[in-house]
């Protein structure tokens, strides 16, 4: 079968499309027929070594795949060959087949596209973790999302309307900005490349504010580096700046300003939440489903590849010019 490998450390480019055996399903594993692989940020950090896991080499990258079974391991009892599933194995997902772990799939709805189910569980299980259950987002507050166009902030400006928040989205141009705005956001900023200097920073809090009528209650950072401080600053009494990720670095928070306002600093490291809290990962993935079905939420996918262009799906995201999803097309 084919399947795209990190075979050496490096970017993109270093990723070669080779031929390996077939897998096998295990005790307690599915065997998918992958249909479509997401795109996600540590799928840019993996391949360099800089992600938290640091799978032996070869290995493929692609965190989220959907798909079809095509058999079960001993031991599986919950799953039949014919359903349609995803999946969130971490890594390996940009391949023909792959055999994960039964416990970590779900069936999607009938009326799911593979390309949408691919797309579904990281970012939006990241996002609800973090608005439902790290920042316990209530009714009627105020949510700045700075990266809001990528993957997971477009989840998160979803997912902050169906919770009945006030949406202000953060992005680096104006067209991330619209695109956000036809996905539910109440307002958009656009912010300057960075880093940025002390005057820019000044000015992204001033417009914060002025975008949540004095301060926002919830920050969401998927972008971290300059952009951080300015973010904190513009919170609310006891808001909460919300930990996602670090494409643009990791900033140094002079935690003053956590007690001047008495907020909190909050991780949100959702893949250990899946291991540590399984029943209640399931809850939010059974709530998502829902909200799914109701039209509440609904991923945006902006580009295909295919299998062996994978490697261009992967730079756009380095590059930070991805808008919504990116996907891989397997079949």
């Amino acid at each position: 079968m084919k399947a795209l490998l990190s075979i050496e450390l490096g970017g993109p480019d270093t990723l070669v499309l080779s031929d390996i055996d077939a897998p096998t399903a295990g005790p307690g594993e599915l065997l998918i027929e992958v249909h479509a692989a997401s795109v996600n940020y540590p799928d840019v950090l993996i391949i360099e070594d800089l992600y938290q896991v640091k799978p032996a080499r070869p290995f493929a990258p692609g965190a989220e795949v959907a798909g079809v079974v095509t058999a079960v391991g001993d031991g599986v009892t919950t799953f039949t060959p014919g359903d349609r599933v995803l999946a969130a194995p971490g890594h390996g997902g940009m391949v023909e087949q792959i055999a994960v772990d039964a416990a970590g799939c779900h069936k999607i709805p009938d009326d799911m596209p593979y390309d949408e189910a691919a797309s579904f569980l990281l970012t939006y299980g990241t996002s609800h973790y973090a608005l439902r259950s790290r920042a316990v987002a209530r009714e009627g507050e105020s949510l700045f999302i700075l990266g809001a166009a990528g993957g997971v902030g477009l989840a998160a400006v979803q997912l902050g309307k169906a919770m009945g928040l006030t949406v202000i989205a953060g992005c680096s141009s104006q067209e991330k900005v619209d695109l956000c705005m036809a996905n539910g956001a109440d307002a958009g900023i656009v912010y300057p490349p960075g880093p940025l200097d002390r005057t820019q920073q000044k000015e992204l809090s001033s417009e914060i504010k002025t975008a949540g009528g004095g301060g926002v209650d919830i920050v969401y950072d998927a972008v971290g580096g300059s952009y951080a401080e300015p973010a904190i600053r513009a919170l609310n009494w006891e808001g909460r700046f919300l930990v996602i990720g670090f494409p643009a670095g990791i900033p140094s928070i002079p935690l003053n300003l956590a007690l001047l306002k008495s907020c909190q600093i909050v991780g949100v490291f959702w893949g250990a939440f899946v291991f540590t809290q399984p029943d209640v990962h399931q809850a939010n993935v059974d709530e998502l489903f829902s909200m799914y079905s109701a039209n509440q939420i609904k991923p945006h996918v902006t580009s295909r590849y295919s299998l062996a262009d994978g490697a261009a799906a992967i730079r756009e995201l380095a590059e930070r010019r991805a808008k919504g999803k990116v996907v891989v097309d397997v079949r």
